[in-house]
């Protein structure tokens, strides 16, 4: 945290969150890891919009999927995404399919400030090869498929309003040292008080 020198002693600069951070980008890309981490260090709640429908479901994303398929959990995840947004400014982190839907997108603007974790496909592909928990990838060429999700998605997460690169050797606490730097560019979002 930054520091202010004031007569008499030091006075540390407190980080306020006007607007929501919600994290956008592929599966994998860090967005939990990195939310838990950025709502620890400006004191706020993390939300995850994945768990919220999860709980508000009583079944898994994967179970959703397979049983009501996409369409259904897409509508779902939109009114999650909204009702999270409609709360105290946090830290969000959001389905790497969500930043895909316009009206996402428009609520996203008019609530809070989206920032894109900017990862390279084949650190994603690294980081979700082995796991059970992606039903997008639940295909003969889960590869495959990954490469066509990264193509078709990575034009939408350019439109956030703020990108963050990050390559595989960044830790954690370095991506979300780095996430902070470009909030702390935006006055309208993060601002330092005594």
């Amino acid at each position: 945290m930054a520091t202010v020198r004031q007569t008499g002693g030091t006075a540390t600069l407190v980080p306020v969150l006007k607007r929501t951070v919600v994290l956008v980008g592929m599966m994998g890309s860090g967005k939990t890891a990195v939310g838990k981490a950025l709502a620890t260090r400006l004191g706020v709640p993390f939300l995850d919009s994945d768990a919220a429908i999860e709980e508000a479901a009583h079944a898994t994303i994967a179970e959703i999927f397979a049983r009501d398929g996409e369409p259904f959990f897409r509508v779902r995840e939109a009114e999650v995404i909204a009702r999270l947004l409609s709360g105290s400014p946090c830290v969000l982190s959001t389905g790497g399919g969500a930043f895909m839907a316009e009206r996402n997108r428009q609520a996203i603007t008019a609530k809070g400030v989206s920032v894109w974790l900017d990862v390279s496909l084949e650190v994603l592909w690294d980081r979700v090869r082995h796991k059970e928990t992606r039903p997008l990838l639940k295909t003969a060429n889960p590869k495959q498929t990954l490469t066509d999700l990264y193509e078709a998605r990575v034009p939408i997460y350019r439109l956030a309003d703020l990108v963050m690169t990050a390559t595989g050797a960044y830790s954690v606490e370095e991506t979300t040292g780095r996430v902070l730097e470009l909030l702390a560019g935006r006055s309208d979002v993060l601002e330092m008080r005594a």
